[in-house]
C-alpha cells in the first residue's frame, strides 16, 4: 500500500513538475504584444499612415522577430483627438494585454493617456508627439520613453539660426493652435528673441482650417519672415496660399519640422521652395543607414520617408534595443523599463541618440532648405547641430524654473 501511495506521489509530482516547466516555456515563447496607436481619420491621417509605413518597414525587415521573440502588432485607430487615444490605448492594455505601446501621433493625444500609462505601468514609446513641459520636464512619467525630440527642441535651433546667420530682426508667427504649435513656437519665440530678434505678431489657426485667406491679410508686411507652424496638410494649403497671395516673393518663410515635411512635400510646387526648416530628419542625411531606410520605405510604399515615418521606425530600434540588451525576457516590468532608459543608439536613419534624465533624447538637429534636385522637391542640409538636448543651451535648472511653453508663454514685449 505504502509502495502504492508513494508511486502515486510520484506521479502527481511529475505532473505538477511537467506542468510548471511547460507553463514556463510557454511564458519564454509568448510573443511579445505592441499596441499601435495610429491616426486613419481626420486631418493628421496623412501622418498616421506614414506612422505605419515606418513600423511595417521596421518589422517586415526582422521578419516580425525582435530578440528572439515573435512580435504580435495589434494597429489601433484614436481619430486623431485625446478621447479616442485615451479609449483605444484601455482597449490595448485591459484587452489585448499589450506589453509595450508605440504611439500616439499627436501631442494632445500623449497629454490624454499620460496618467493612464502611469497607472498601468505599460511602457509607452512616443514616435512622433513632441510633448515637453507636461511629459518630459514638471510632469515626468518614467514609463514614457520618446523616441524624438520635443516640439520646442528644433525650433530653438531655428530660431538662433535665423537671428544670427540669416540676420532676421523681424518676425511674424503663425502656427496650428494646438500644443504642438503652440510649444514650438514658443521655442522659436525664445530664442529668436535672446539672439536679438523680435516677434512682432503672433497668429494661431485652428487644426482644420482649409483657407487661410484672413491670416494671410493680417500678416504685418514690414517682416523679415513669416514662422509657420504647421502639422498634417496645414503646412501645404497655408504654402499655397501665401504665394497666391503675392506674399512669397517679398516675406521669406521659416517653418517646424512638419510644415515641408516629405509626406506633404511631394504634393507642394514653387510655393515650397525657399523654406527654410529644422528637424531631426531629413530624407537627405548622407549616411549608409539612412540611405537603406529611404530605399527600403521607397521600394515598399513607393513614397519617400518623413519625419513620421523615421521617428517611428526610430522607435522600433528603441524597443529592440532593450530587448537585446535583456535577451528577449521583457516580463520583468523593472528591468525592462530600466533597459529602454539606458538605450544608446548608434545606428538608424536619424543618427546617434541617447535620453537625457527626463526620458528625452539627445540628438542631432537639422537647418534644411527646399530645393529642387533632378526636378524633385528635397530638404537639403545647410546646417547640423549635434547633441541638441530639450533645454538647447540653456541650464536645465533655470529652464524648468522659467514659465512652461504653450499658447499663453509670456507675450512678447515687441508684438505691435
Amino acid at each position: 500500500m505504502l509502495r502504492r501511495w508513494f508511486s502515486i506521489g510520484t506521479l502527481l509530482l511529475g505532473a505538477i513538475a511537467a506542468s510548471a516547466s511547460s507553463e514556463l516555456a510557454q511564458a519564454q515563447i509568448e510573443p511579445i504584444r505592441i499596441g499601435f496607436l495610429t491616426v486613419r481619420t481626420g486631418p493628421l491621417a496623412a501622418g498616421g499612415r506614414q506612422m505605419e509605413e515606418g513600423i511595417q518597414t521596421f518589422l517586415q525587415e526582422r521578419n516580425y522577430t525582435l530578440a528572439g521573440r515573435k512580435v504580435e502588432l495589434i494597429i489601433v485607430d484614436t481619430g486623431g483627438n485625446p478621447v479616442g487615444a485615451k479609449t483605444k490605448t484601455q482597449e490595448l492594455v485591459e484587452r489585448n494585454k499589450v506589453h509595450v505601446i508605440i504611439g500616439p501621433l499627436a501631442t494632445f493625444e500623449a497629454l490624454a493617456i499620460d496618467d493612464y500609462i502611469k497607472e498601468a505601468r505599460v511602457p509607452l514609446i512616443t514616435p512622433t508627439s513632441a510633448a515637453q513641459n507636461d511629459l518630459a520636464q514638471q510632469k515626468r512619467n518614467d514609463f514614457v520613453l520618446h523616441a524624438v525630440g520635443t516640439a520646442a527642441q528644433p525650433m530653438h535651433a531655428l530660431g538662433e539660426y535665423a537671428a544670427k546667420k540669416l540676420g532676421y530682426k523681424r518676425v511674424a508667427t503663425i502656427a496650428d493652435d494646438f500644443t504642438y504649435g503652440h510649444e514650438g513656437e514658443a521655442g522659436f519665440q525664445q530664442t529668436f528673441e535672446d539672439n536679438g530678434g523680435k516677434v512682432v505678431q503672433k497668429l494661431w489657426s485652428p487644426l482644420n482650417a482649409v483657407d487661410y485667406g484672413s491670416y494671410l491679410g493680417d500678416i504685418k508686411r514690414n517682416v523679415d519672415a513669416v514662422y509657420a507652424g504647421f502639422a498634417g496638410a496645414n503646412g501645404l494649403r497655408f504654402l499655397r496660399q501665401f504665394n497666391e497671395y503675392g506674399l512669397k516673393s517679398k516675406i521669406a518663410v521659416l517653418g517646424n519640422p512638419t510644415c515641408v515635411d516629405e509626406g506633404v512635400l511631394k504634393n507642394m510646387g514653387d510655393e515650397a521652395l525657399g523654406v527654410v526648416t529644422a528637424s531631426w530628419y531629413t530624407a537627405t542625411i548622407d549616411t549608409p543607414d539612412n540611405k537603406r531606410f529611404v530605399q527600403a520605405v521607397q521600394d515598399e510604399y513607393k513614397v519617400v520617408p518623413g519625419f513620421y515615418t523615421a521617428g517611428t521606425y526610430t522607435a522600433g530600434l528603441f524597443l529592440e534595443e532593450a530587448l537585446n540588451a535583456l535577451n528577449g525576457k521583457f516580463e520583468d516590468n523593472a528591468a525592462f523599463m530600466r533597459a529602454l532608459h539606458n538605450v544608446r543608439l548608434t545606428r538608424g536613419p536619424m543618427g546617434p541618440i541617447r535620453l537625457d534624465e527626463y526620458g528625452k533624447p539627445i540628438l542631432t538637429i537639422y537647418i534644411r532648405k527646399v530645393e529642387r534636385k533632378d526636378g524633385v522637391l528635397v530638404n537639403t542640409i545647410i546646417e547640423t547641430i549635434p547633441d541638441v538636448s530639450q533645454f538647447w543651451k540653456y541650464d536645465p535648472k533655470q529652464f524648468l524654473a522659467s514659465p512652461t511653453y504653450s499658447r499663453d508663454y509670456p507675450t512678447s514685449k515687441n508684438l505691435e
